[in-house]
């Protein structure tokens, strides 16, 4: 069983400038949101109810800038009788809200909101049962 996920984080201009710097005063935002994906992966039953425990022999994080935007796209892998999807949705979706978590005092404005920065398009882009693929997409 194979599933892709991929989703963006809109964020301002100077954010990513001060990302691709590596000036972040948390850290490598890459580095640390991919950490933060690949736990979720492996944490995915305990954090939304009805996934089962997957042994997941395979999980790949990339990242990728889209002018101001950043988009995760993770890909699982596991020989099981259930689909990874879940799985994969919530790496995307922790490694996101790492990426956000970690620059968002760059993005808060004078009332302290985060009015640029946003997390959208989340969902998956492939699956594959070990029949037939569902997308064209292959790992």
């Amino acid at each position: 069983r194979r599933a892709t996920a991929t989703g963006v984080l809109h964020l301002s201009e100077n954010t990513v400038a001060t990302i691709k710097a590596n000036k972040v005063s948390k850290g490598d935002v890459i580095e640390a949101s991919t950490v933060a994906a690949i736990q979720a992966v492996k944490m995915t039953p305990n954090i939304v109810p009805h996934c089962h425990p997957i042994p997941i022999e395979s999980c790949n994080v990339d990242w990728e800038w889209e002018e101001n935007s950043l988009r995760c796209t993770v890909k699982v892998s596991a020989r099981y009788r259930t689909g990874v999807e879940m799985e994969a949705l919530t790496g995307d979706s922790v490694g996101l809200l790492c990426a956000w978590d970690m620059v968002k005092p760059l993005e808060k404005d004078e009332s302290g909101l985060n009015p640029i920065a946003q997390i959208s398009d989340i969902r998956v882009t492939e699956k594959y049962k070990g029949t037939a693929l569902a997308n064209v997409d292959v790992l």
